[in-house]
């Protein structure tokens, strides 16, 4: 016969965990990235129309969800960092993923300089304003 286990709430590192995650969430250059963040998808989701390249149907699709997904996550990251921490090794790999989308979705040819350019811009501020964060939370883990 097994002893009933109690619920994970009552633990009591869940709250020591949670602390240490709300404390990297409450610093200012954390806020400040995460402002960053939310302003970089947000420019992503507008920037098939910003600069121009609309006539590329698959990158502007592709553009408007994963912008839309790094301002909703960037959202989540500054409410609440101590419950959304598990994700935030997904928002470098969105970054990533804007970095090389022109020439994977190329659905009519390369799309303009201005499109790729705008794309590693935007995708390379994303990457290099989370990482520190998610690294801030591994090395807390350990």
């Amino acid at each position: 016969m097994s002893t009933p286990t109690p619920p994970i709430e009552k633990h009591p590192d869940l709250t020591g965990r949670r602390l240490s995650y709300d404390q990297i969430a409450e610093t200012r250059l954390a806020q400040f990235a995460d402002g960053l963040t939310f302003l970089s998808g947000l420019y992503l989701a507008i920037s098939p129309w910003v600069v121009g390249f609309t006539d590329h149907s698959a990158l502007t699709t592709a553009n408007i969800f994963v912008g839309i997904t790094v301002a909703l996550l960037s959202i989540g990251f500054t409410s609440a960092f101590s419950r959304t921490h598990g994700i935030a090794w997904v928002v470098p790999i969105l970054g990533a993923w804007v970095i090389v989308a022109p020439w994977v979705v190329a659905d009519a040819g390369t799309p303009a300089t201005s499109a790729v350019v705008s794309n590693v811009i935007v995708g390379a501020l994303i990457v290099l304003l989370t990482t520190p964060q998610l690294l801030a939370v591994r090395s807390r883990q350990t």
